[in-house]
């Protein structure tokens, strides 16, 4: 640890509490279930784990949720983030926003899910809350062929 990622560390956490100030509906919704401590784990918003900032963090859990929007299109970047993630240890399970705003009580259920036993969830990019259009860009970036393969 040096000097430079000091600064680099100082940037991107000043940045995530830019990022807090401005949050889409889905993530007002979420984090208001989060924050309650219904699950019985601390959550964090917008949080620095190594270089990337993340939409929801569970430190003691190793669990970060990521939202995405309807026009999300960056996959190939996406999955370069949960492989680092899950190269050191984190579970990542990925919503769609549609999916926090017409079904939070399934998406806070599978969240709980993961908490209780990261190895009973069988969609951990939860593929299912993505349009079939998207679920095929998923698939052809992590080289499955196809929607039905990848979930």
């Amino acid at each position: 640890y040096n000097q430079l990622m000091a600064r680099r560390d100082k940037r991107l956490q000043t940045f995530a509490r830019d990022m807090r100030k401005d949050p889409t509906l889905a993530e007002r919704i979420l984090w208001s279930e989060l924050r309650r401590g219904r699950l019985g784990v601390r959550f964090r918003r917008q949080e620095p784990v190594g270089p990337i900032i993340t939409d929801f963090a569970c430190l003691a859990r190793k669990l970060i949720i990521e939202l995405d929007g309807g026009a999300h299109e960056d996959i190939a970047a996406d999955l370069e983030r949960d492989r680092w993630f899950r190269d050191r240890g984190w579970f990542v399970l990925r919503f769609n926003n549609d999916e926090i705003l017409d079904n939070l009580d399934e998406s806070i259920a599978l969240i709980q899910k993961v908490l209780d036993d990261p190895s009973s969830v069988d969609d951990p990019q939860n593929l299912r809350s993505f349009s079939p259009a998207e679920r095929r860009g998923w698939s052809e970036v992590r080289g499955t062929g196809g929607a039905s393969s990848a979930v």
